[in-house]
């Protein structure tokens, strides 16, 4: 007598498949677009060195005019609006995924900083924020005495 595998639910899964493939052949790869939020946030870089921290910012298609930065306390905010290129008459979209609009884009800054001391750059797309440490903030190596 053989021995018959049974995968109870593998009718299932099957269908499933197809589902989803006739959902991605009618509507595209987002089964809803209409119901998929139009925000957007830039991608950040968070990194320290001994002296400051750095923070990366990726703004493609904006200029320094169209972002601010503000600090409050230990919470640094990048806002932004990225507009819209105007649309011609006679352009026909097969599909539109770029995002237009404001943005606001918060990060906790874990030390202390000298808030009078930022430097905030803008190239090719990437906003640079530099941040210095406070004295206190700054790591001290404490050296063991030996008795």
């Amino acid at each position: 007598m053989d021995l018959v595998s049974r995968r109870p639910f593998g009718e299932v899964s099957s269908l499933r498949k197809e589902m989803d493939k006739l959902w991605n052949h009618f509507l595209g790869e987002t089964p809803f677009p209409g119901f998929v939020s139009q925000e957007w946030l830039p991608s950040v870089d968070v990194s320290e060195t001994k002296d400051k921290l750095l923070i990366k910012a990726e703004l493609p298609g904006l200029d320094a005019k169209d972002v601010s930065v503000n600090i409050s306390g230990d919470l640094l905010t990048i806002k932004g609006e990225k507009k819209q290129e105007e649309e011609k008459k006679d352009e026909q979209y097969y599909r539109s995924e770029r995002f237009y609009g404001s943005f606001q884009r918060s990060i906790r800054l874990p030390v202390n900083i000298k808030t009078n001391d930022v430097d905030a750059t803008f190239k090719k797309g990437v906003l640079q924020i530099a941040l210095p440490k406070t004295e206190e903030a700054r790591k001290k190596e404490i050296k063991i005495k030996v008795k």
